[in-house]
């Protein structure tokens, strides 16, 4: 099957999702921080080049790598000076033959200790710091992954996959909701260069929300002139993921990985390099150097978009910045340690984030 008519059966899938349905923008976004320290280390740039378990996230068409032994990923992260903690877990598992593969994924979003203020004062005027409470906001993501190979040859390889997602959130006791949601990922490797297209959330995912006040709760919004929602309905739009890498071979010892991809969303303008209302384009890259498959160091760019400028008190000069990314890992026998540094693209006034994952094979294979 030839690349360019892949891409004109995915966008015919869907595109007839997205003229009769109204998305929110950054719906489920906790699952767009990505997988792995590897990955993040590269930009996100993995459609193409994902090798191991977390393929279940970038392209499950991916997981067809992972060959003779289980693969184990665990992965844990901080964002915004430890306020927001990000975990993630998966398991991949080959089938005898290793023409299939299933794999589970688990990630995890949560903010605790959030202040509870509804009952801050009280209804002679006076405040009242005893009556704050604290709750927590968790969203959880349930990735369930298969990967088979379409062709095997020595000059050519071809794979599908897709994911079952199960999305639940909940934000303390007064709401929470249920969703669910279908990826598709191919992948093809010819020779050092490789192509990767992952469809997600191609079925519109969605995310029914039921809210939980008691009557005194009921009170306070109304009377401070907020609405009481009853139920609503959350839609994410398809994104279309298209990736190209090359493995470039420097040496007798040393590799250098590269990849660039590009995001397609279609949920109405958003802040990237290209966007307009129907369609917007954010491109990431990175790289890989790997000295006897043993040691890593890795390097990205990724997330695109404008923001005002330092020192404009008139707040109309905006500038493009972007998030830098660096990484390094080593590998003993069946064990990998990642690490990962990046910042949340605010080069002026940075917030950093340091990022571990360990991988791990199961088993020893076979000479």
């Amino acid at each position: 099957m030839r690349i360019p008519t892949l891409v004109s059966i995915l966008l015919l899938v869907l595109l007839p999702c997205l003229g009769f349905t109204q998305f929110r923008k950054y719906s489920n976004e906790f699952l767009n921080i990505g997988a792995g320290a590897r990955g993040l280390g590269m930009g996100g740039a993995q459609a193409a080049s994902v090798n191991d378990g977390t393929a279940g996230y970038w392209n499950p068409a991916g997981l067809v790598s992972v060959q003779d032994m289980p693969n184990i990923n665990l992965m844990h992260a901080s964002y915004f000076d430890n306020i927001g903690k990000y975990d993630y877990a998966s398991v991949a598992i080959p089938e005898v033959d290793n023409k299939r593969v299933i794999g589970f994924s688990l990630l995890r979003f949560a903010v605790d200790d959030i202040p509870n203020t509804l009952f801050l004062v009280e209804p002679d005027g006076s405040i009242n710091y005893g009556n704050i409470t604290t709750f927590s906001s968790a969203d959880y993501a349930f990735l369930f992954s298969y990967a088979q190979k379409i062709r095997d040859d020595d000059d050519l390889k071809m794979s599908f996959g897709a994911n079952a997602k199960v999305i639940y959130r909940k934000v303390g006791h007064f709401a929470n909701a249920w969703g669910f949601g279908l990826d598709a990922g191919f992948k093809m490797q010819k020779d050092r260069w490789s192509l990767g297209i992952v469809a997600k959330d191609i079925t519109t995912t969605f995310n029914a929300w039921s809210f939980h006040f008691n009557e005194k709760e009921k009170e306070v919004l109304y009377l401070t002139d907020n609405d009481i929602p009853v139920k609503s309905t959350e839609l994410t739009a398809p994104r279309l993921t298209i990736g190209n890498s090359y493995n470039f071979r420097l040496g007798s010892s040393v590799d250098l990985l590269a990849e660039a991809d590009l995001d397609f969303t279609f949920d109405g303008r958003r802040n990237n390099l290209i966007s307009t209302n129907g369609l917007n384009i954010d491109p990431h890259a990175g790289v890989e150097a790997s000295i006897k498959n043993v040691f890593f160091v890795r390097a990205g760019i990724s997330n695109f978009q404008q923001a005002l400028a330092d020192g404009d008190t008139t707040n109309q000069k905006k500038v493009w910045i972007f998030q830098p990314s660096l990484g390094a890992g080593f590998k003993i026998n069946n064990i990998q340690i990642d690490y990962a540094f990046t910042n949340l693209a605010n080069q002026s006034n940075p917030l950093y984030t340091h990022i571990f994952s360990l991988k791990i094979d199961l088993g020893k294979k076979e000479n």
